[in-house]
């Protein structure tokens, strides 16, 4: 597995050389959102808010009403906390191009709940007219701005900053509305979304080699949510589907999919991994997975359960984890 550091910094500057009408807004978190770079080589194209997110979001508004596509960069938890009401009636009431990025989504942050976006999607998915994409590696990143840049309307994505995997082929970018099918069977149909799929993809290898067949989809679109593939899979698993994501089980993947099997008749068990009505304290991503079962041995016991049985897969049986140092050359901060 490779792993990129600072993958959207140069990507941005490269993708946006030919676009003059593509802005970036910052709130006070410049390199933290990897937009320095951007600042450095489009200065005139760059507009540091200060740490005032209600008004960021107000004027990206005013700028894509006078034909701007502004691309706005922040912590998550500032940008649909502190201004959902801007982000309400100054962009989505419009149905206007604003671009938003929320960075260190979940548990990715040891900063503790104030900088934990546990429950954005949930909140943003009933915002009328938003599209909301989330990024698991760094393929995902290096091309959700060309699915962003397409949506007629606003956009919000839980974006991945620092050092990041590639897991998906570099030729087979995130596509809107489409899951990427990384394994198929008949016993369970797994969704998992943002950096879960990488914690999926290490016990889904172990759990086929005991015997269990598992239909695996990364899913980067939470909306809409109707893609025909995720909606075949669903009704397919001999024991069940299980959901994996970092967020709330509260509103998010899970209820987007319990919505589509409930609406569709499918009369399958779900289960769904995720934050159980609870906010993380402050830690490593990978202490915090663990603790809260967002992990690959809590996949694995999820699917135990579901078939009744006990396949005797430990942590040692699992794909080594990727160990990522909280304080990094790649991050300006650990927050």
């Amino acid at each position: 597995m490779d792993l990129l550091t600072r993958v959207h910094a140069q990507n941005l500057v490269d993708w946006a050389r030919d676009k003059p009408e593509v802005v970036v807004l910052s709130a006070d978190l410049t390199s933290s959102t990897e937009i320095d770079l951007f600042r450095d080589t489009y200065p005139k194209r760059f507009f540091s808010m200060g740490m005032a997110e209600q008004n960021m979001m107000s004027f990206a508004g005013g700028l894509a009403r006078e034909g701007f596509f502004p691309f706005v960069h922040t912590f998550a938890v500032f940008m649909y906390r502190r201004a959902l009401d801007q982000i309400s009636m100054s962009i989505a009431y419009p149905n206007l191009p604003v671009r938003m990025f929320g960075f260190l989504p979940g548990i990715t942050t040891p900063g503790g709940v104030t900088h934990q976006a546990i429950d954005d999607i949930a909140v943003l998915r009933a915002i009328p007219n938003m599209t909301l994409l989330e990024c698991g590696d760094a393929t995902d990143v290096e091309s959700v701005l060309d699915v962003a840049q397409a949506v007629n309307g606003p956009v919000y994505v839980r974006m991945l900053r620092g050092e990041i995997p590639r897991l998906f082929d570099a030729g087979e970018p995130l596509r809107l509305n489409q899951a990427r099918v990384l394994s198929t069977g008949s016993d369970i149909t797994l969704l998992s979304t943002g950096i879960c799929t990488e914690e999926a993809m290490r016990a889904t290898s172990v759990l086929q080699s005991r015997g269990v067949s598992i239909q695996h989809l990364h899913v980067s679109t939470l909306k809409p949510f109707s893609d025909p593939t995720v909606l075949e899979a669903l009704a397919q698993p001999r024991y069940g589907v299980i959901t994996m994501e970092n967020h709330s089980i509260i509103g998010g993947l899970g209820t987007a999919v319990a919505e589509l099997m409930a609406e569709h008749g499918i009369a399958r068990k779900l289960v769904r991994i995720g934050l159980k009505d609870t906010y993380a304290h402050g830690a490593s991503r990978d202490y915090l997975m663990h603790e809260y079962g967002l992990d690959a041995l809590a996949l694995v016991r999820q699917v135990e359960t579901l078939l009744n049985t006990s396949l005797k897969i430990d942590e040692g049986d699992l794909a080594a984890v990727r160990l990522i140092a909280v304080h990094s050359s790649a991050k300006a901060e650990a927050l």
